[in-house]
């Protein structure tokens, strides 16, 4: 199914991901790697939802962002744009502070959408990224990386909240028998346990590519950070 692919891909980005320089307050994109492989992931999902999907990384120093994209392209956002009436955009504002600040760096991360998505089902999107380990944390240790996977995140967690369909419906074949209704009296589950396999296989595969990213990663993250507390001391 075409959001199987898209987590099987999504959990493969970007595995060795370099650090920002300790120290310093400029918040680095994510890679062009990230990038052009994150498009192709979000216009497969795109297609298959009838929604756009899009990330958008900023500086709590800087007007412009620093990083913006979305199924459409590098450099090319959902928002205001008429190819995408509804939309779905990750953004997460991070803010590194310098070596003489005694303030703590930190990252805002948020899920938007087009007018007709409910706010509530926005915020299940957002709170679902920390199931992925994609917390403020992670954005502050590698913000570039961090938008990227929270972008390919998108298409498994909106469609929990039933806003849009887990899978493209495959069209019936020309002369194809139509398949009869369920019997009366049929109960929840009987009716949704194909849905609910689907959206439990999901779920189990993009944790497990998830967690063997993060792990590769993990010497990196403690290294960089060593370095910027000895600095900061």
């Amino acid at each position: 199914m075409a959001l199987v692919t898209v987590v099987l891909v999504g959990g493969c980005i970007g595995i060795g991901v370099a650090n920002r320089d300790s120290g310093g307050t400029m918040v680095p994109a994510p890679t062009a790697n990230e990038r052009a492989d994150t498009v192709p992931i979000l216009a497969q999902a795109a297609a298959s939802q009838g929604i756009c999907y899009g990330w958008r990384l900023e500086s709590w120093y800087g007007s412009a962002p620093v990083s913006v994209g979305s199924n459409l392209g590098d450099e090319v956002a959902v928002v205001d744009n008429p190819s995408c009436p509804r939309w779905v955009e990750v953004v997460a504002d991070v803010r590194y502070t310098s070596e003489s600040s005694e303030s703590s760096d930190y990252a805002i991360v948020r899920v938007t959408g087009s007018p007709d998505i409910d706010r509530s089902d926005l915020h299940a999107v957002e709170t679902g990224l920390a199931r992925f380990g994609l917390d403020s944390d992670r954005f502050v240790d590698d913000p570039g990386w961090a938008v990227c996977r929270a972008a390919v995140a998108l298409p498994l967690l909106l469609a929990e909240t039933g806003v849009v369909s887990p899978a493209a419906t495959p069209s019936a074949q020309p002369g194809a028998a139509v398949s009869p209704l369920p019997a009366a009296g049929s109960d929840f589950w009987r009716d949704r346990w194909g849905w609910l396999l689907v959206i439990g296989g999901l779920l189990l595969v993009t944790a497990l590519l998830f967690t063997v990213g993060l792990v590769q990663r993990g010497r990196q993250r403690a290294a960089a950070s060593a370095g910027r507390t000895q600095e900061k001391a």
